[in-house]
């Protein structure tokens, strides 16, 4: 490819105005403008049809909300008529123009799709590139039968995922009959450069608490898609360490879960307060003293690798990072600014290190991302496959 290609990035985000999808998006635009190409983003109501008003917290069908969310945050990042929204129910264009759009479509040399939450027709010139979010659920269901998925995967040209064991040596995940290639999410480091905070802070994270449409079956187990089951594990953790801990999750969702959390001294506060657009989220993450979270059951135990986007901004922000092993540690350096724990016992081992040197973890964090996330070299490796 030579630069200055257009190149669409298609996702999920007018449907789903919050701060990490925002994130998710911008960290990929940003990233390919920076490394001199043509960068456009493309969303449409064509497969799936329900938007979220996070004013609300209501699933509904016009897109309002999230139009106005992107038409803002584009304009902040200089990317401003660099997108498009169709509304195909109700035969509607936003941000660009249609023709301008469909101009766009036959003329990109690049789709790179996240996830698949957007499924466009394969045009004359353009290259196609999958970017696998949900690493073991994506490839449990294809190998499954899965025929729309399979149908999605196999008009690709290329497949990449967060999952990066898969396909080697460790991960009983099977491919499906794809190639998977390893990537992660490309981080802007310059937008996270941050000072630690004065005072005492909480070790934060935000996301779902609960999600059981996922739980997958696999040579005869259960995998859990849950992540409630695998918090409970460290539900002693803040009063065996006297830190603060707090999740911007939607804990209320479970009758007694509140009341349970915060009669071990977790706290408590509200996720789409914390997400409403990409500055606050970002100021949530700098305002940590760092990130401690789990993973799903089904990445844990299939070692997939996966390292979560919303982690690689804490890094980026310069906050050690605590987080369940996936298996990440063969492709991520671990024991400094970044732990992959098992057990209790692991977390809070992981945090005395980190209270005996904060500022040479936050050092490290910062280090790892800049030299393992940083958007122009994982775009630039995306297209050099081409």
């Amino acid at each position: 490819m030579s630069q200055r290609d257009k190149v669409v990035v298609a996702g999920y985000l007018v449907r789903c105005p919050l701060g990490g999808y925002a994130w998710q998006v911008l960290h990929y635009l940003i990233g390919l403008r920076d490394a001199g190409f043509d960068p456009y983003f493309y969303e449409d109501t064509c497969f799936f049809n329900d938007c979220f008003d996070p004013q609300s917290g209501q699933m509904h069908a016009a897109p309002d909300a999230g139009v106005a969310f992107v038409e803002n945050l584009f304009a902040q990042y200089g990317l401003a008529g660099r997108w498009a929204f169709w509304d195909a129910h109700r035969g509607r264009h936003y941000g660009m123009k249609a023709a301008d759009t469909l101009d766009l479509l036959w003329t990109a040399r690049v789709v790179i799709n996240l996830g698949g939450a957007t499924r466009l027709p394969r045009r004359q010139r353009e290259r196609k590139i999958f970017i696998d979010l949900d690493p073991g659920y994506t490839q449990l269901r294809a190998s499954q039968g899965d025929r729309p998925l399979r149908g999605l995967l196999a008009d690709q040209d290329l497949h990449f995922t967060f999952g990066e064991n898969i396909g080697r040596p460790g991960s009983r995940i099977p491919t499906a009959g794809f190639e998977w290639r390893p990537t992660r999410q490309p981080i802007v480091t310059q937008l996270w450069t941050s000072e630690p905070p004065a005072g005492s802070t909480a070790y934060t994270t935000i996301g779902r608490w609960d999600e059981s449409r996922r739980d997958m079956r696999f040579e005869g187990e259960t995998y859990s898609w849950r992540k409630r089951v695998e918090w409970l594990k460290f539900l002693a953790l803040p009063e065996r360490v006297g830190e603060r801990f707090q999740l911007a999750m939607d804990v209320d969702k479970i009758p007694g879960d509140v009341a349970l959390l915060r009669q071990h001294g977790w706290e408590i506060t509200d996720p789409l307060a914390q997400s409403r657009d990409a500055e606050t989220y970002r100021r949530f993450i700098c305002n940590s003293a760092g990130e401690f979270t789990v993973a799903k059951d089904l990445n844990i135990r299939l070692a997939s690798g996966w390292f979560s986007d919303r982690s690689a901004c804490y890094l980026a922000a310069g906050r050690p990072v605590l987080t369940q092993d996936t298996g990440f540690g063969q492709t991520l350096p671990v024991g400094r600014g970044l732990f992959a724990i098992r057990t209790l016992d692991d977390a809070i081992a992981a945090l005395a290190a980190i209270r005996a040197d904060p500022r040479g973890h936050q050092s490290a964090a910062r280090a790892i991302a800049e030299k393992y996330f940083e958007a122009t070299a994982v775009v630039g490796t995306l297209l050099a496959s081409l």
